[in-house]
């Protein structure tokens, strides 16, 4: 080896891991053989192309990934036979409104392979504490990304027993939410269905100028495009998307404004959207979806399509929780999730509704794939909070569904991986397995791009290098079942409905 070679290898930790495995020594700086784990034998998915790299070594120095090939082992290193198995990036749930205390979402989502989430509503402070004591290293968890508050417009949807949020009705009121949630510590501001285009321009405007982004909704008298032009980052479900394609546009969106809606009448308010709902997905327009998922595309606004939480809400007459994750909830998230399926979505429905929401669903479906053929970017998120979703398993159904509805098996861990990790401003650290990055992996004991389900049969999880065996996440999961059978803490998150975790009262901005 030449001298400037060796110079270069000796700068970076994935040289010293190479220099340390032959006859020259690491120093203690770029880390010692005790803090070396390697995977050996292993098939690394690259999401990006779908390529499976056969028998390669991922090795790994404390946080870090230094190395990913048919790489020498230093002498001391921890080594995990991974033959037969295949690494994936650690996945990223990108919609979650998490459920319990620190012993039960947290370690639900590492189990699972979850090593980031987006938390969509700091509906409890409980949840920024979480994070920052995540990130310290001393809270065992995903790496959290935190919305604010949620900002609604006068009425809100949301009754204030179940659900905080931030009520607006002017641009000043709007203005002075957006700094209220910067001062509580938001990543970025939640924006919600009911605003008016004055409020919700003017969160758009003092949002940028805090240095936030927006992310949520596509409130009702707001566009898509305007959406997307305005800057807001990503738009959540597919109810405001379905609308802006929709030849009769026009039409709908004045029926939007003619809903009549008191306070925290949300069934009030899901009853009147569903036959709009129902006449935009019947007029669909291929010409107006080119129009406007082509400016989706422009502006890389990101979709999170939540088809976990359409599925539920488009058949809630046949939806149940799963018997064998009932046990990772409290009785408290099992009677809130069976309150809000009986009285905010299941109340008053006609029988012609029950039919329409059970062809809504496969509409849904139809309206991801044509998001797909468009080349919108989406993001994979399952609105768990939802019932009857467990936080971290939820992810899986998503992919699953993802696929159902017409993305490829690379496409859907895309959406879960490098995508997240690209829209969270991460992807020099995250949402690949190669050198360089942070070590979040799943190593999994089957294919993924053959059948999604595998991403289900999970070996190991790796987080910011730190190894979760078999052993480790078997005891992950018994202690959430015992955690949620103790007495509720004071800083337990209950469950909530759609697109918000419940929590108590509303205030004005």
């Amino acid at each position: 080896m030449n001298s400037s070679r060796r110079q270069f290898l000796a700068r970076t930790a994935a040289g010293a891991a190479v220099i340390a495995a032959g006859s020259f020594t690491a120093t203690p700086a770029l880390g010692s053989p005790r803090n070396l784990t390697a995977f050996t034998g292993a098939t690394v998915i690259d999401v990006a192309t779908g390529r499976r790299q056969r028998h390669q070594t991922v090795l790994i120095a404390g946080d870090r990934i230094v190395g990913v090939g048919r790489l020498p082992i230093p002498r001391g290193t921890t080594v995990i036979d991974a033959t037969g198995k295949y690494v994936v990036p650690g996945l990223a749930d990108m919609h979650v409104h998490s459920l319990g205390d620190e012993h039960v979402s947290p370690p639900l989502y590492l189990a699972n392979g979850l090593t980031t989430v987006r938390e969509m509503a700091a509906t409890d402070p409980v949840v920024y504490d979480w994070r920052d004591r995540i990130e310290a290293g001393t809270l065992l968890g995903p790496r959290m990304v935190v919305a604010s508050q949620i900002i609604d417009g006068d009425p809100t949807l949301w009754d204030p027993n179940l659900l905080h949020v931030l009520v607006v009705d002017t641009p000043a009121e709007a203005r002075a939410a957006v700094r209220r949630v910067h001062g509580e510590g938001a990543d970025f501001v939640k924006v919600y269905s009911r605003l008016n285009r004055a409020s919700y321009f003017a969160i758009i405007d003092e949002a940028r100028k805090l240095g936030l982004t927006v992310h949520g909704h596509g409130p009702d008298e707001v566009t898509t495009k305007d959406v997307s032009k305005a800057g807001q980052r990503s738009i959540e479900h597919i109810h405001s998307l379905g609308l802006s394609v929709s030849t009769r546009e026009a039409d709908v969106r004045r029926m939007i404004s003619e809903i009549n809606v008191q306070t925290g009448d949300y069934n009030a308010w899901f009853r009147q959207m569903h036959p709009i709902e129902w006449i935009a997905a019947n007029t669909y327009s291929k010409a107006r979806a080119a129009d406007v998922f082509g400016t989706l595309r422009r502006n890389n606004t990101r979709v999170t399509p939540t088809l976990a939480m359409h599925r539920v809400l488009d058949q809630i007459d046949y939806t149940h929780l799963d018997p064998k994750l009932a046990k990772y909830l409290s009785p408290d998230s099992i009677g809130t999730y069976d309150y809000v399926i009986q009285n905010l979505y299941g109340a008053n429905r006609t029988a012609e509704e029950i039919s329409h929401q059970r062809e809504m669903w496969a509409w849904r479906k139809h309206f991801v794939r044509e998001l797909l053929a468009h080349d919108v970017p989406i993001l994979a998120g399952t609105d768990t909070g939802t019932p009857y979703s467990v936080p971290g398993f939820a992810l899986h159904d998503e992919l699953e569904q993802l696929v159902t509805a017409g993305a490829t098996p690379r496409q859907a861990l895309y959406a879960a991986t490098a995508e997240p990790a690209r829209f969270l401003g991460l992807g020099a650290d995250l949402g690949t397995v190669e050198a360089g990055k942070i070590a979040d992996l799943v190593v999994l004991d089957a294919d993924p791009l053959t059948d999604i389900r595998n991403t289900r049969r999970i070996h190991s999880v790796v987080t910011r290098g730190r190894v979760l065996g078999p052993a480790v996440r078997a005891k992950m999961l018994a202690d959430v079942e015992a955690a949620v059978q103790a007495p509720a803490s004071a800083l337990a998150l209950p469950a909530g409905g759609c697109c918000g975790s419940a929590g108590s009262g509303h205030s004005r901005a």
